[in-house]
């Protein structure tokens, strides 16, 4: 496979390669909430709706926006401001000139090397159809740690 991600900036990436990018560890699939006195965005370990948690996929993809209303389309224009993904994230370490992560499949080669490596929402996560809202609180997570 062509290492495009070494040659192309993030904003010369067709939409095939911007795509390929997402390791799928399904961490930006997770429940966000703000802290109202401070306004961070902390994430939860529940998961929309839509994530299919043992294969950390979106159940419907293509529908996403129509069916969860939380979920963001991550752009060029947005990444930046998206300050609550992990820093293991390849849209986020590349803006940041960092090399992607030797468990990443572009360079292992194996989808499956992010569970492996232990960094996916499939080790965690709880679907949000489990999850009263006002309980979010308790489910709030540092992904850092």
């Amino acid at each position: 496979m062509e290492k495009f991600w070494l040659k192309l900036s993030l904003e010369q990436m067709s939409v095939e390669e911007w795509e390929s990018l997402c390791d799928g560890c399904g961490l930006c699939c997770l429940v966000k909430i703000e802290d109202e006195s401070s306004g961070d965005v902390l994430n939860t370990s529940v998961s929309c709706k839509l994530l299919n948690i043992e294969k950390c996929q979106c159940s419907d993809y293509k529908n996403r926006f129509d069916k969860a209303a939380m979920c963001t389309k991550l752009t060029l224009d947005n990444l930046s401001l998206m300050t609550w993904l992990p820093e293991s994230c390849a849209y986020k370490r590349l803006e940041n000139n960092q090399p992607l992560p030797a468990w990443h499949y572009l360079i292992s080669g194996d989808k499956n090397t992010v569970h492996e490596a232990g960094v996916s929402a499939k080790w965690f996560a709880l679907s949000e159809e489990y999850i009263h809202p006002e309980q979010l609180t308790e489910f709030v997570i540092d992904l850092e740690k």
